[in-house]
């Protein structure tokens, strides 16, 4: 007897809106590659959403952290510090560059870094704090912006999670000198994949452009005064991109149905954790729905 194998996705895409009209302009326009009008669209409304000055369009999220910590220049033994509970993603460029991680513990109450740990951690060394906003709650940006500040520190923040998330009155990725994004099709705004750097510095900013285009320049196109990457992005995605944009606050509303009708239904099970549906200057978007199970040993996080 054969058995049926059932895939049940953790996100299923919501693509409506312009989304069809958009990509289908796209198409017929034959600007598919990175070149196309809906790149800087997209790379704008994005930015302008957020509040941040520049906003440079890469292939993923991977990448985007990757030429944050390129820019900002970070060398072989320097420090950034940065929670322990995250993807493999935020530190995977400072091993390769050989940066030193200087891990933060995370809360059990939201899962964000515990920022009363960072200033203990703060060495000559440290150059950066990485926060990463866990599951669609944020991380309390006022204490590491004033650590920043006093250690002459640059923050570099991980959005991915938490598309649309205030810390108060301001957007999640609106505080880091770099703020980075993925467009991954579990995220909140997807363009199957891709991601996007933040920032309101305009030297960042025309680094950035040239970093992920090989080091291309428009005065001589060929003669490349830095190495770069091929981190472009197309085009079709950026179309898809900007329909998604225009959809954000109905995903958000969406995802907040859901994650409260799970806590619903739950409620009544004693030995497991709920995620919080708001901590001290944050509403939970829900972006991942995340349990704790309580054990007598562990406690376990699915």
């Amino acid at each position: 007897m054969n058995k049926k194998k059932y895939n049940i996705p953790v996100n299923e895409p919501l693509i409506i809106g312009n989304a069809i009209k958009y990509v289908s302009d796209c198409l017929k326009s034959g600007w598919v590659s990175s070149e196309g009008e809906y790149v800087s669209q997209f790379e704008t409304k994005f930015s302008n959403y957020i509040g941040k000055n520049y906003g440079v369009s890469v292939v993923n999220g991977t990448a985007a952290i990757e030429l944050s910590i390129e820019v900002l220049d970070l060398k072989k033994g320097d420090e950034v510090i940065m929670p322990a509970f995250s993807i493999i993603s935020c530190i995977l460029p400072l091993i390769k560059k050989g940066i030193k991680p200087v891990l933060i513990d995370s809360n059990l109450y939201d899962w964000n870094m515990d920022v009363t740990q960072i200033e203990k951690k703060i060495t000559q060394k440290t150059k950066a704090i990485m926060v990463v906003h866990t599951y669609g709650l944020a991380c309390d940006m006022d204490i590491v912006s004033y650590l920043a500040k006093k250690y002459n520190l640059y923050i570099i923040e991980d959005a991915a999670e938490s598309h649309g998330v205030h810390f108060k009155n301001k957007l999640c990725g609106s505080f880091g000198h770099l703020s980075i994004f993925s467009f991954y099709a579990n995220k909140l705004i997807t363009t199957g994949e891709g991601g996007m750097i933040l920032t309101d510095s305009k030297k960042y900013y025309q680094k950035l452009k040239l970093l992920r285009n090989l080091g291309f320049n428009n005065k001589k196109r060929f003669k490349h005064d830095v190495l770069g990457w091929n981190y472009r992005f197309t085009n079709i995605q950026s179309a898809l991109g900007l329909s998604q944009l225009e959809k954000i606050n109905k995903f958000i509303k969406i995802k907040k149905v859901i994650g409260s009708k799970y806590s619903k239904l739950l409620s009544n099970i004693s030995n497991i954790q709920l995620p919080m549906p708001n901590n001290q200057y944050s509403t939970n978007l829900y972006w991942v729905y995340g349990i704790l199970i309580k054990t007598k040993k562990i406690i376990l996080i699915i």
